[in-house]
């Protein structure tokens, strides 16, 4: 199966290359060179389409209990205008998505989801709705997503909004409704680069209009159209995980490392049982970020050795490019301990990085790991997360 971006159009006419994603979405994967486009929305400004993101509508007097129950952290303390991240998960812990709430009201409530497990959210916020006075209704379909990202997004904006000045007072994690022309959107401070950066909905059948004016306005400001492998290099630096390749419903938020979302003063929310007798019991895996000593990305399920599985007698290569060098292997009783998720080189780090589930007897900061490929032993070693601006002084702007 193969669906289409509301933008599609635009980004066949000027991507380089347009690659399958979450949730069957056809995507450009670069524009000018993923390089480039990286180092550019860190310096200056960059513009993604993340129509492919899912956008859940909940009304009703029952909207908020239902999320109260569906979210492992707490929602009622949220203001009108502000947003939260959380997981939500199954009875077993296992994590079905993980989501941000937009509370327009205590009865109306936007939930935006993931890319690839849209539609099994969709479906289990519908049934899990059933006779508790909500009203779900995916609109995804109707909603186009351009972001703006980087140190000048928001002078892009202030060039492009009918109201500059409330973007001044808007801070993280919070939205407001304004005007592009003569579209409304909903304009939030957040995203998926780590730096200053905002997010807008808009009307899918408008979206062309409103990317064309940002595209126009942002030219003084350095703005350049990214893809999906600036994406993936850009959250990979951030140490955000992608549900896919990074979270699945094997998982639960503490092999991922986002335990501080759960509230566990909240008495009622689905999974909270699991979730207590895990924190109880312990972790086998833990999600960590990896420096691969290589020139290229490893691949996703390309699987991690401990050191000192690699072999100390080596092989001689018969044939090929390498003929007549050691061949890198690993020790007869060799085990993985653990398997990449996502790769890519960080551009501003200047180190090739990885994300992946590793055993936590491995998972800490400084382990030495080893990944053979291609017959040659690449050394990797955990790092603390994130490789880029640990102290999110750019996210705060």
């Amino acid at each position: 199966m193969e669906r289409r971006l509301p933008l599609h159009d635009f980004h066949a006419r000027t991507a380089a290359q347009m690659i399958k994603g979450g949730g069957d979405y056809i995507f450009p994967s670069q524009y000018t060179g993923a390089t480039e486009e990286h180092l550019n929305t860190r310096a200056n400004a960059g513009m993604q389409d993340l129509s492919s993101m899912g956008e859940i509508d909940l009304k009703g007097p029952g909207a908020e209990r239902l999320l109260h129950r569906l979210l492992v952290n707490e929602i009622k303390d949220l203001a009108p205008g502000q947003m939260r991240y959380s997981t939500v998960c199954n009875e077993q812990g296992g994590i079905v998505d993980d989501v941000t709430v937009y509370k327009f009201n205590d009865e109306h409530f936007m939930l935006v989801t993931s890319s690839g497990p849209r539609k099994q959210t969709v479906k289990w916020f519908q049934e899990q709705a059933v006779g508790s006075a909500a009203y779900v209704t995916d609109i995804s379909a109707a909603v186009a997503l351009p972001v703006v990202q980087g140190p000048r997004s928001r002078d892009v904006l202030k060039a492009t909004v009918a109201d500059p000045a409330a973007l001044d007072a808007l801070k993280f994690f919070r939205f407001t409704r304004t005007t592009i022309g003569d579209t409304d959107v909903i304009l939030s401070r957040s995203g998926y680069t780590g730096e200053l950066g905002f997010e807008l909905y808009t009307p899918a059948e408008e979206a062309a209009g409103v990317w064309d004016a940002v595209l126009k306005a942002g030219r003084d400001f350095g703005l350049l159209p990214y893809g999906v492998l600036t994406m993936q290099s850009l959250r990979i630096e951030k140490g955000y995980p992608l549900y896919g390749p990074d979270i699945t419903l094997l998982h639960t938020p503490y092999h991922l490392g986002l335990e501080r979302f759960i509230k566990f003063e909240k008495r009622d929310f689905i999974g909270r049982e699991a979730l207590l007798r895990l924190q109880e019991r312990g972790i086998d895996t833990r999600w960590v970020g990896l420096v691969v000593d290589a020139e290229l990305p490893l691949k996703p399920g390309d699987r991690l050795y401990a050191v000192q599985d690699v072999a100390v007698f080596k092989d001689e290569i018969d044939n090929g490019p390498d003929a007549g060098s050691a061949e890198d292997r690993l020790t007869r009783s060799a085990q993985a301990v653990g398997a990449v998720t996502s790769s890519a080189r960080g551009h501003s780090v200047g180190k090739v990085l990885a994300l992946g589930h590793v055993g936590i007897g491995h998972a800490y900061t400084g382990a030495r790991l080893a990944a053979v490929i291609g017959g040659r032993v690449r050394a990797v070693t955990v790092s603390a997360l994130p490789f880029f601006d640990p102290g999110n002084a750019r996210l705060k702007a």
